[in-house]
């Protein structure tokens, strides 16, 4: 029998084995420490003083058992230089990365807070499915450069899930700044997307690579297309909108128990 889409035999059967056993190990990947530690505190999972990562990485691994998974919670950490969050793209796709190398998951979750746009029905404090994941600030207008640096990806399809949980469901568009150019604009009507953040597209790209199944779980903190400036309504809601963030992810982890990728 001939190889499909460039995999042996054994390699299809080995992806179809994967999928039906029970899901054992999650890797949550955050970008804000805020975003975090509430779910740190519900899985009660200790800090990993020793991470195989890369020596000078900022990047901090919780690890522990929950019910039946093994689940790491990795945070991006604080920059070495500025103390702050090390958001954005260039961070998750490293985090995202190491982590599949050291951790070997079966599963990533992307958790994290994003902007919304209420012309495509989201609110504050709404947490979102993502479907399909996309840049919109690598503009390259050239003959499928264009399409590349769009990098549209699907999240792992969740149909039981979706159906058990009342999570609503968009599209996800990510770029490495928090506020919104006319040309980001733009590019964000033409991914059809109702939610924003800066890190998701960039997971989804080494997710695809490495061939890892992962799903995205975004909260609304502020209204991009609304009248209060993102920085001061993302500032007021961080705090409310991360504890529906962190139910949202329990409830997550809570159906994946005992679960396989296919029954999800």
């Amino acid at each position: 029998m001939a190889p499909h889409d460039g995999k042996s035999v054994m390699e299809e059967f080995m992806a179809s084995e994967t999928e039906k056993r029970p899901i054992s190990t999650i890797v949550i990947i955050i970008a804000m420490q805020t975003e975090a530690l509430p779910l740190v505190n519900k899985f009660q999972l200790s800090e990993d003083p020793n991470p195989t990562f890369p020596k000078g990485v900022p990047w901090v691994r919780y690890h522990g058992i929950y019910k039946d998974l093994n689940i790491n919670i990795i945070w991006l950490g604080n920059d070495s230089v500025f103390g702050v969050n090390s958001v954005g793209t260039v961070s998750a796709s490293l985090v995202t990365y190491a982590s599949i190398q050291v951790l070997k998951p079966d599963l990533i979750i992307n958790a994290g807070t994003a902007g919304g746009f209420k012309a495509k029905g989201a609110c504050i404090g709404d947490v979102f499915l993502a479907s399909d994941i996309a840049f919109h600030d690598r503009r390259i207008p050239i003959p499928v450069f264009d399409l590349y640096g769009v990098g549209l990806q699907q999240a792992f399809s969740t149909p039981n899930l979706l159906k058990e949980l009342s999570l609503k469901v968009g599209k996800l568009s990510t770029g490495d700044s928090l506020d919104m150019s006319p040309e980001d604009e733009a590019s964000i009507i033409a991914n059809d997307a109702t939610i924003k953040d800066m890190e998701g597209a960039a997971i989804a790209y080494v997710v695809d690579l490495l061939e890892v199944p992962a799903i995205f779980i975004k909260a609304v903190t502020d209204i991009v297309d609304g009248d209060k400036p993102t920085v001061v309504e993302f500032r007021q809601n961080l705090a409310a909108v991360t504890a529906e963030l962190d139910q949202a992810v329990t409830q997550v982890v809570d159906f994946i128990n005992g679960k396989s990728l296919s029954e999800l």
